[in-house]
């Protein structure tokens, strides 16, 4: 596809993440982490998927089982260290308060949302942890890459479920 950029790019590859959540019946939300810095702020030849998440909340029976708290875990276990500093996230659903929290917490340079979440989103629907002066650390966040896309994922999930339940 020309003219796609990279956000885009990486936004598809949270996008199948979010597909493999659906077909195990968890709600259909998903993420990449991106290595774009090094360190010092250089930006590295060749942009690298560190980590990928997909929600596991119902088959681990774990409240933290978040597409994204999954993939900060993978994350640093890959950098072999709990900041994310030259990090990329990018998530499909706009992150809820723990996982904002989460990602605040890892210093993660920049988080890239699909969709937003009117209901729980920390991310600037309800509040934005993400970018609250207060904290000793802010991300820079671009909102509505593949809006449209992550959230009809969404959507046909719970539609497919409500006709399941009619039956």
């Amino acid at each position: 596809m020309t003219g796609q950029t990279f956000d885009e790019k990486m936004m598809k590859e949270a996008l199948r993440q979010a597909k493999k959540a659906a077909s195990i019946g968890e709600t259909p939300i998903g993420c990449v982490i991106v290595r774009t810095h090094d360190y010092e702020g250089k930006a590295l030849p060749e942009p690298k998927v560190i980590a990928r998440g997909y929600n596991r909340r119902n088959i681990e029976r774990k409240v933290t089982a978040h597409a994204e708290i999954i993939a900060v875990n993978r994350a640093t276990k890959a950098l072999g260290d709990w900041r994310l500093e030259g990090c990329t996230m990018y998530v499909t659903l706009e992150p809820c308060q723990m996982c904002a929290g989460a990602l605040v917490q890892s210093r993660i340079d920049r988080v890239v949302i699909g969709a937003m979440n009117p209901k729980a989103g920390s991310a600037g629907s309800i509040v934005n942890l993400l970018e609250e002066p207060r904290f000793n650390h802010q991300a820079e966040v671009t909102r509505g890459v593949l809006e449209k896309e992550c959230r009809e994922v969404l959507q046909g999930f719970f539609r497919e479920m409500r006709r399941k339940e009619e039956r």
